[in-house]
């Protein structure tokens, strides 16, 4: 194929649609014709990355190969393509505008007056081709954050418009996915918020060329004209996005309302080979008829929003699937965990994952949580913050080491078993200063080398803090071994507790490299652990 073609999912009507799910079904029945496909998202906010948010702005803040801090929507698109994302994959505003003032301030416009057009929509442009020019991909989906007239996402529909005409026909096509309420008290289906919608998108100079309705009732024949006259699309084009009891179901219901065979068509492409979807199908068979079932806690300061931990929930499932488990995930917030409390809140779970997190609220509970898990034999997984919170409840109760901390929460401690990383001392900005991305990690005989089937595996980081290796010694003749450590500066990245079912901590994060096609080992054995203690 010459040139890769465009497709752009804008979003109307209200947010939290689904654009990213919506993006990642259509990718997966491409990829399954034989596509190259990948994903990309633009985001109309002004931060340069969701590194700095809060979860509880915007959800988890996913970490990929190359160490870019992006959007969880990249998350549903490795974990529905099985193909790594990387910065490319994730424009925001901050950035577009850093790129642009940044060659301004180097005269790199030669004195011109540098204005929102042509200089933002071009770099905006420029960033939506970036992954096309490389030749590795037949089709880009790129993905407009925000919901059309939004002030701050015109820039991004303006380059949309541009783009698309530059194209020309048969090389981009615009999906707006809107939402077709339902009236209980007038029992109709309501197609008016969706009209405005593509009016607004007209009055930015887009005709869509597909409408994609999500709706909790089934879109009736009339209906589904009524869309197609008022927003001028074909009637083929109107496409049905019902609720879904699982984000798994949808490629499937896509498939089933033939999205993909319309992009097809739209963009002149081969489209007579059905998509291959059976393992897709036998995982959404295996998810829905366990043969087992496990109690789950997943303890955080985040759980209010679960999309905090949404790698972490999808890494369950992916691994109860594979082994035809159903995990049962209870969020508890670490703030509610005391000595006294503890018992009761855990005593009927079955496993305990203790979750990443950054900051002091909520971390005696986490620890206390940890001696619960590791007195009583319950089997543990603990994820950076968690790793190194099982490390000073280790410290504290087993070596004796009163005052055990982090340094990163008591800089006085007399006992710093977590500290700062040398080339960490001198940061003062704290966006994108962490150490990031993906990491070489050598594995000694355990149950994790068990689980990896290999000596050498790489995985993803976002922390400040490390294992201090002055108590290394120590740790180990008491039972918590350092069982992966990086080859390079000797850091230890896993921990794991002789004599128990299973107690394991990551400094990395496992779940980012979970996909339904190739569930994460550590997941995997956890809940196979948890399910073999439950037995027992």
């Amino acid at each position: 194929m010459a040139s890769a073609k465009y497709i752009f999912v804008t979003g109307g009507v209200t947010s939290s649609l689904g654009k990213g799910i919506i993006a990642a079904s259509l990718g997966n029945l491409l990829q399954a014709r034989g596509y190259k496909v990948t994903i990309q998202k633009f985001d109309p906010y002004i931060n340069v990355d969701p590194g700095t948010l809060n979860p509880y702005e915007h959800g988890e803040c996913y970490v990929t190969d190359d160490g870019a801090e992006t959007d969880l929507d990249l998350g549903h698109y490795e974990r529905f393509l099985n193909v790594r994302t990387s910065q490319a994959n994730n424009v925001t505003t901050g950035r577009i505008y850093h790129n642009v003032i940044t060659k301004e301030r180097r005269g790199d416009y030669l004195g011109k007056t540098v204005q929102v057009i042509p200089h933002i929509t071009d770099e905006i442009k420029n960033n939506f081709f970036k992954l096309g020019e490389t030749g590795d991909y037949d089709i880009v989906i790129t993905e407009i954050g925000g919901c059309v007239g939004d002030i701050e996402s015109l820039p991004f529909i303006e380059a949309v418009r541009q783009a698309k005409w530059e194209l020309g026909d048969n090389n981009a096509l615009v999906i707006h996915l809107t939402l077709i309420p339902y009236l209980k008290a007038a029992k109709e289906l309501k197609t008016k918020p969706t009209q405005h919608s593509v009016k607004q998108l007209l009055e930015a100079g887009i005709q869509p060329d597909i409408l994609a309705c999500r709706t909790e009732k089934s879109l009736p024949q009339d209906i589904r004209k009524k869309l197609a006259l008022f927003c001028n699309v074909e009637l083929g084009s109107v496409i049905e996005a019902m609720d879904a009891a699982t984000i798994y179901d949808v490629p499937l219901l896509m498939r089933k309302e033939k999205l993909d065979e319309r992009v097809l068509i739209k963009l002149k492409l081969p489209h007579k080979t059905q998509p291959q979807i059976d393992d897709w199908r036998s995982f959404l068979g295996r998810l829905k008829n366990p043969t087992n079932e496990v109690n789950i806690a997943l303890v955080g300061k985040y759980v209010e929003l679960p999309d905090a931990y949404k790698s972490i929930a999808e890494a369950f499932i992916h691994a109860g699937a594979h082994l035809e488990c159903k995990v049962n995930v209870h969020w508890i917030s670490s703030e509610t965990i005391t000595p006294k409390s503890v018992k009761r809140i855990l005593k009927d779970m079955n496993g305990v994952l203790v979750a990443p997190g950054f900051g002091e609220r909520g971390i005696e509970g986490k620890i206390e949580a940890i001696r619960y898990v590791r007195e009583n034999n319950v089997p543990f997984f603990g994820i950076c913050l968690g790793m190194q919170c099982a490390v000073v409840e280790f410290a504290r109760n087993v070596l004796g080491l009163e005052g055990a901390a982090s340094t990163e929460l008591n800089p006085d401690t007399p006992h710093p078993v977590i500290d700062l990383m040398e080339d960490q001392k001198n940061i003062e900005d704290y966006g994108g200063t962490m150490r990031l991305g993906q990491y070489d990690c050598k594995l000694k005989k355990s149950k994790v080398a068990k689980a990896y089937g290999n000596q050498n595996v790489m995985e993803r980081h976002r922390h400040r803090y490390e294992f201090n290796n002055q108590y290394l010694k120590d740790m180990e003749a008491h039972g918590l071994k350092a069982v992966g450590t990086n080859p390079e500066s000797g850091l230890v990245e896993i921990v794991e507790l002789d004599d128990h079912p299973y107690f394991v901590g990551t400094q990395f994060h496992p779940e980012l490299k979970s996909t339904v096609m190739s569930p994460h080992p550590l997941f995997v054995s956890f809940i196979a652990a948890v399910a073999s203690n439950k037995k027992n």
